[in-house]
C-alpha cells in the first residue's frame, strides 16, 4: 500500500481585518503579479497593499471581517479524501494557500511529517495560468527543497473541460436557467477573472482554457441560449482583456435581457463572488435597469466536481507522466502559440 499525499492548492484569503494588509502585502510582492525587481517590487508592494488595505477591509467586511475560502477549501479537500479512500492507497489531502495561511512552508513540513511515498499537486484553479497555479506550484518545489521533500511528485496543471468539473456546472447553470422569470430573455454571462493583456499576449493559456470551459458548458445547454464570456476584478492603468463584466452588464441592459453570471474560473466563494458579483454588480444591474440578475453558485463540494477531481488523481498516479493535464491522456492541450503552458516544451 502507498502512502499518498494530494496537496490542493488556492489563492488564500485573510482571516480577519488585521490581516488583510499582509496578504495584500503577500499577493503584490509575487513576481508573478509584478514582474519588477526587487527592492523595487517589495516597494511597490508595500505601496499598494498600504494605500488597498482600508478598501479592502470594507469589502472584508462583508464577510465578517475575512475570507470563507480556507473553510471551504479544507470542505473540498475532506470531500476528495472520502471520494479516493476505499482504493489499494492510502491517500490524504492537504490545503496549500499562495499568500495566506496555512503557505507553501508550512504544508511542505506538514507533508514531509506524513511521509508519503508520491505526491500530487492539484490547484484547484480548473484553467492554468502564469499568475495563478505557475506562481503556486513554484513557491511550493521552494518550500519543498528546503523541507527535504523527496518523494516523487506528479503535478496536474490543468483541467478546463474536464467532464465533472463541465457536468457541475452545466447543471448550476441550468437550475439558474429555471429560475429565470417567464417570457424575459436570459443571457448567460460567463465571468472570470480578469489579467492584464500583455500577460496573454506573452503567452499565457488562461484566456483560452476559460473559453474553452465556456464553450463546454454551453454545449451542454439548450442550444439556442444566448452566453458570452467576460472578466472582472479589472484593476490598475494597464490594457486587459475583454469585455468586461461592466462592459457586458451595459450590452444587456441595451438589449433589455436578464442576466445568468456564471463565476467560470472559481471553484470556490471569496469575495470575487461574494462581493463583488453578489453586491456590487448586482447593484449595477439594478441601476442598468437590467430584467433580473441570476448568480450562480461556485461549485464547491457538487459531487460531479469533486468525483472528476479523484478521476483526475487516480489518472495522474497511473499515467507515466509527472507534469499532465488533467484531461484525456494528460498530453498538452494548448494550441503552441500558447508558450506560457508548463507543457510548451512537448510536440
Amino acid at each position: 500500500m502507498r502512502r499518498i499525499a494530494v496537496v490542493l492548492f488556492n489563492l488564500g484569503g485573510p482571516d480577519g481585518p488585521d490581516a488583510v494588509q499582509p496578504f495584500l502585502f503577500n499577493l503584490f510582492k509575487d513576481p508573478a503579479i509584478i514582474g519588477l525587481p526587487n527592492p523595487l517590487r517589495w516597494l511597490v508592494a508595500k505601496l499598494i497593499s498600504t494605500r488597498r488595505a482600508p478598501v479592502a477591509r470594507e469589502i472584508y467586511a462583508h464577510l465578517g471581517g475575512g475570507s470563507p475560502l480556507l473553510g471551504l477549501t479544507r470542505e473540498q479537500a475532506t470531500a476528495l479524501e472520502t471520494a479516493l479512500t476505499g482504493g489499494d492507497d492510502e491517500i490524504k489531502t492537504f490545503v496549500c494557500m499562495r499568500y495566506w495561511h496555512p503557505m507553501s512552508d508550512a504544508v511542505a513540513a506538514d507533508v514531509k511529517a506524513y511521509n508519503p511515498d508520491e505526491i500530487v499537486l492539484l490547484p484547484l484553479y480548473p484553467q492554468f495560468s502564469t499568475t495563478t497555479s505557475a506562481s503556486s506550484l513554484k513557491d511550493w518545489r521552494r518550500a519543498a527543497a528546503a523541507a527535504g521533500l523527496n518523494a516523487p511528485t506528479r503535478t496536474v496543471c490543468c483541467y478546463p473541460s474536464d467532464p465533472g468539473w463541465i457536468q457541475a456546472q452545466t447543471a448550476l447553470v441550468r437550475g439558474a436557467l429555471a429560475e429565470a422569470p417567464a417570457g424575459t430573455p436570459a443571457r448567460v454571462l460567463f465571468s472570470a477573472h480578469g489579467l492584464p493583456k500583455k500577460v496573454v499576449d506573452a503567452g499565457d493559456p488562461y484566456q483560452w482554457q476559460v473559453e474553452r470551459t465556456a464553450q463546454a458548458v454551453a454545449t451542454g445547454l439548450a442550444p439556442d441560449t444566448d452566453w458570452n464570456v467576460c472578466y472582472q476584478s479589472r484593476v490598475g492603468p494597464l490594457e486587459w482583456i475583454g469585455p468586461s463584466t461592466e462592459a457586458e452588464l451595459e450590452r444587456a441592459a441595451k438589449d433589455g435581457t436578464g442576466v445568468v453570471v456564471v463565476p467560470i474560473a472559481f471553484v470556490s466563494e471569496h469575495s470575487e463572488t461574494l462581493v463583488e458579483l453578489d453586491i456590487e454588480y448586482r447593484e449595477r444591474a439594478e441601476h442598468l435597469g437590467i430584467p433580473f440578475y441570476i448568480r450562480v453558485p461556485a461549485v464547491a463540494t457538487a459531487n460531479a466536481f469533486i468525483e472528476g477531481l479523484a478521476a483526475i488523481v487516480r489518472r495522474t498516479l497511473a499515467g507515466p507522466e509527472v507534469l499532465a493535464c488533467g484531461e484525456g491522456d494528460g498530453g498538452r492541450i494548448c494550441p503552441k502559440v500558447h508558450t506560457g503552458c508548463p507543457q510548451a516544451a512537448r510536440p
